[in-house]
């Protein structure tokens, strides 16, 4: 991403789904950035089965430093969910033509996933009873998968 000209990093965590639990943003892309993510992912949403990543090799010795090496997958299409939820957000900016600040980077990274999260949902038509109750199922199944 480019932020009044300088270039900056979004570090973003996609669930199973395809919906964004987490968006942050760095001017680095290495090992003490991908640690800070990491961290601060897994306090807030547990440590999940599978760590789905690209092949950065940031990751690798960030994982290694927190033991979840044996978790991390990488592979040619496995990481196209992750891949595919940055298209909305890409073709948002675009229509934005960039940030001026880095705070309104984070805001709309933010504001927009939980946007794109609410509004998105399976592509199906579903009543709100359904909607809500789908949504508790999966937050108590995610919560069940961290906790284990």
């Amino acid at each position: 991403m480019r932020v009044n000209g300088e270039r900056w990093y979004l570090w973003r965590a996609v669930d199973h789904e395809g919906e964004v639990l987490e968006s942050f943003a760095t001017k680095t892309r290495d090992k003490k950035a991908a640690l800070k993510f990491l961290k601060k992912s897994m306090r807030r949403y547990g440590r999940p089965e599978v760590i789905v990543t690209d092949k950065l090799r940031s990751y690798g010795a960030a994982l290694k430093e927190l033991g979840a090496v044996d978790r991390q997958e990488t592979g040619r299409w496995l990481n196209n969910r992750a891949e595919n939820s940055h298209l909305p957000f890409r073709r948002r900016e675009r229509a934005m033509q960039r940030f001026r600040r880095l705070r309104s980077l984070q805001k709309f990274a933010t504001v927009h996933a939980s946007v794109t999260n609410h509004f998105n949902s399976d592509r199906n038509l579903t009543s709100r009873a359904i909607f809500k109750k789908n949504r508790a199922a999966a937050l108590s199944e995610w919560r069940q998968l961290g906790a284990a």
